[in-house]
């Protein structure tokens, strides 16, 4: 029997926990209530901040903010906020143009008080507003780039450079302001980890984002002074298991294991780190320990990209390279090299521990999420799902992917670490939010979806989606809307069932 998701009403973190849904076709309350325990929308909108421009929507957040959250309320303005997004670019647009009109009128008076050369007068002029329309360009478009989540990014070369490109040198301010807090709770001497979920699920900063991720994962502990401890005795039982297990990988019983993951390493992305030696002994030894010490599973093909994350993650925390697409990680001192390889190798367990079943035999795990999604698209957008059952395409036939691989075949290097900021902060976000933000995924391209009217160019259009150019702006509205769909759904106990 398929088990209903209640990921948005279970600890340690949902910022909508006491909200009252208020039935269909009710009316929400007019005057503010006092509730014994309640969370306000700023929380709700702080905790998904870079999906929430602040600015001129602010006035109509607060005030809702004193009224009970409901379903409706959160469903509408979530949606309203996400599109008036894409409305400031427009805003932008006006203030340009009328900035560069006023320039332009100034500056011809001016000229032609001085000079009562018509032909000096317009060419001065042009001049001057060419300056000025450039000027107000490169402001709009920085404007833009740190605002609006649908602007497009340059291309950016696929593999470590990716997930490294994407981090501007000089932080905003508030990228600064966030860094500071991160850096605050993790100086004193018990890190809160319900505070670091509520900081870290709007993205992580880069500096920070090593130790954050070993503490959200559970390999090590809050207490600061306990953690060096942890980190030596962890590594040293690590290579032990190397020492124990490693030189069986010829054994007859072990070989087919060995083969596979050998075959799968040279398939894995990014392709600067399979073409590097060092880097495929790292990933070999990693992968057939967690094997032979996961019998009820062992090897599935899959495993081998979700070490990928941690180990380039974990890279970054030795290195000052603003830009690695051409670092070589064998440069790296052996110590360092094995530091990384062990908590790799950890805090990929850990991941496991959650969603080992669908990595066991037949990968039941799976089959039930990809069922529970079809069922979820269902009520979510009958149309896009009607479609493809009219043009036969089965959601196991791309979303499969989805489900094994984590997104991680569908976005780029740099998104798969957004998003696992948010899914190492999230309760169950691995196994439970991941299906909303699916979900989410699909649904972001019904427009194309629906355009496509034969099985071959629909299947081949879910298995190869346009997001090379996505950056975190494009992570944080899918993470936004997918949250909102947990919120709706979560507390309908038939949200699967027709």
């Amino acid at each position: 029997s398929i088990q209903h998701v209640y990921g948005a009403q279970h600890p340690p973190f949902d910022p909508l926990l006491h909200g009252t849904l208020v039935k269909p076709g009710s009316k929400p309350p007019t005057t503010p209530v006092k509730l014994k325990k309640v969370s306000t929308f700023q929380e709700f909108e702080s905790n998904t901040s870079d999906a929430w421009d602040l600015g001129d929507d602010d006035d109509e957040l607060l005030a809702i903010a004193a009224e009970n959250l409901n379903t409706e309320v959160v469903m509408e303005t979530a949606h309203k906020v996400i599109q008036n997004h894409s409305k400031l670019q427009e805003q932008h647009k006006f203030q340009e143009e009328h900035l560069q009109e006023e320039k332009q009128e100034e500056f011809a008076q001016l000229t032609s008080a001085a000079c009562g050369d018509n032909r000096l007068v317009k060419s001065v002029s042009e001049g001057h507003t060419a300056s000025a329309s450039d000027n107000a360009s490169e402001n709009s478009s920085m404007q833009r780039s740190q605002s609006l989540p649908q602007t497009s990014t340059p291309p950016l070369v696929s593999g470590m450079g990716d997930y490294n490109t994407s981090v501007t040198p000089a932080l905003t301010e508030r990228e600064a302001s966030r860094l500071d807090k991160f850096k605050q709770l993790l100086a004193g001497p018990n890190t809160d980890l319900d505070e670091l979920r509520k900081l870290s699920w709007s993205g992580i900063p880069k500096q920070v984002r090593p130790i954050a991720w070993k503490l959200l994962s559970g390999y090590l502990p809050a207490n600061v002074d306990r953690r060096e401890s942890t980190l030596q005795r962890k590594r040293k039982e690590y290579f032990a298991f190397v020492e124990q297990y490693y030189d069986s990988r010829n054994d007859e019983n072990h070989q087919d294991t060995y083969r596979q993951i050998h075959i799968d390493i040279p398939r894995m992305s990014p392709e600067v780190l399979r073409l590097q030696p060092k880097v495929t002994e790292i990933f070999e030894r990693i992968l057939f320990i967690w094997a032979i010490r996961h019998p009820a599973s062992g090897y599935v093909q899959g495993i081998n990209d979700l070490v990928t994350p941690f180990f380039v993650v974990f890279v970054c925390e030795y290195i000052e390279e603003e830009e690695v697409e051409n670092f070589d990680v064998s440069i790296l001192a052996e110590e360092v090299l094995q530091n990384i390889e062990a908590d790799s190798y950890w805090c990929m367990s850990k991941l496991l521990d959650g969603i080992q079943d669908n990595y066991t035999f037949a990968q039941p795990g799976i089959q039930k999420k990809v069922k529970m999604l079809e069922e979820l698209v269902s009520r979510i957008d009958e149309q896009v799902h009607r479609h493809l059952d009219q043009h036969e395409v089965k959601y196991l036939q791309f979303a499969f992917r989805w489900m094994n691989n984590l997104l991680m075949r569908e976005v780029p290097l740099r998104c798969t670490i957004r998003l696992w900021d948010t899914y190492q902060s999230e309760p169950e976000g691995f196994s439970h939010f991941h299906l909303y933000v699916c979900a989410a995924f699909l649904v972001r391209w019904r427009k194309e979806i629906l355009e496509e009217k034969d099985f071959q160019e629909l299947l081949i259009f879910l298995q190869n989606l346009p997001t090379g150019r996505w950056g975190n702006e494009d992570i944080s509205v899918l993470l936004a809307e997918a949250y909102r769909l947990k919120f709706a759904f979560a507390d309908a106990p038939n949200h699967y069932k027709k």
